[in-house]
């Protein structure tokens, strides 16, 4: 069996190095513009930085990874076809893409290109898998964060695509790539500008006892002075239901597949990936250094494996709401 590869996320060049320093095998970073889905202002990676980014994984052996993950919007394809270009000159070692039309783009451009398929691509099938690798010879699909260990098990069963999941990080109560929630309250969505709850909509109102938290004007929130506000998205709010005031769709949680790792590994998932290219270096040099530990070991005795307290501590640290979930993988629900 295999050992999975790490891949961790960069929204930086500092979280680029530290992901490289504490145990990335692969790193994924996006450029500055809304063909990456975390188009937030003060990250991603202009062309001298991800020049950097490279020289800096190739001395150490790593892989860089260029998230080019939104979908083409009307009018303005080049602008998607640019990135892919870019990527290209730029020497990365692969894109990650959702839209089929840019996938086309980059199997006739740059047929020396590897092309992952994207979590935003939305493909939860072996038929959706394979149809990819026939049509624009995909090497790679992340799957999205719906399916059980059973069902990842049967689409790795039924297909040659190196398959990659979701280790930890923040969850998504959507299936990725169709996501209505923050177009609904906002126009904008995490799939075309690339920023779910995009900050210039988000507005943050004190009061003596409280903190009121709205998106383009809906309440979607309402924090204690004693509660750590998180960032308002609105799947992740509260809200009254039926006179009772709750996470009505999903409480605030990290995916945390420590206990699973065994079993991820014998099933022949090929990449385990961290979510997290918001989050900042001290965040990514934590989870990578922990998982790294973790997967090494989960590898080399699968059958005496353990999780270790101190692994559980520190990923506890930076969890959303400092919760852990297995998520789908472990539904007891079907």
């Amino acid at each position: 069996m295999a050992k999975p590869q790490l891949v961790c996320p960069a929204g930086s060049l500092a979280a680029l190095k530290a992901a490289v320093d504490n145990g990335a095998d692969d790193v994924y970073l996006g450029f500055r513009n809304d063909t990456n889905a975390r188009n937030f202002a003060g990250l991603n990676f202009d062309d001298k930085a991800v020049a950097e980014g490279i020289r800096y994984a190739h001395q150490r052996g790593r892989k860089v990874l260029v998230a080019i993950n939104t979908y083409a919007q009307a009018g303005r394809f080049a602008d998607w076809t640019r990135s892919v270009d870019r990527a290209a000159e730029l020497g990365v070692d692969a894109v990650i893409i959702a839209d089929p039309a840019l996938l086309d783009y980059a199997t006739r451009t740059h047929p020396q290109l590897r092309r992952h398929l994207s979590v935003q691509a939305s493909a939860t099938s072996y038929e959706a898998i394979n149809f990819c690798r026939d049509k624009f010879g995909i090497q790679r699909a992340v799957l999205p964060r719906v399916l059980t260990l059973a069902q990842v098990e049967n689409v790795i069963c039924h297909t040659e695509v190196e398959i990659e999941v979701f280790g930890f990080g923040s969850l998504c109560v959507m299936n990725e790539g169709r996501c209505w929630l923050s177009s609904y309250a906002t126009g904008e969505s995490p799939n075309t500008v690339g920023a779910c709850s995009p900050a210039k909509y988000v507005q943050w109102e004190k009061k003596p006892a409280e903190m009121d938290v709205r998106l383009n004007g809906i309440l979607i929130d309402r924090y204690g002075n004693e509660e750590k506000a998180g960032y308002p998205t609105i799947c992740k709010g509260r809200f009254e239901v039926a006179g009772e005031t709750y996470y009505a769709m999903e409480e605030p949680a990290s995916l945390n597949v420590l206990e699973m790792l065994p079993e991820i590994i014998r099933i022949g998932v090929s990449a385990i990936k961290v979510e997290g290219r918001q989050r900042s270096p001290t965040y990514v040099a934590q989870v990578t250094r922990n998982l790294r530990q973790a997967i090494d070991a989960a590898a080399a005795t699968p059958d005496g494996f353990t999780v270790k307290p101190a692994w559980m501590a520190e990923l506890g640290k930076v969890a959303e709401g400092s919760q852990i979930t297995l998520g789908a993988y472990n539904r007891p629900w079907r």
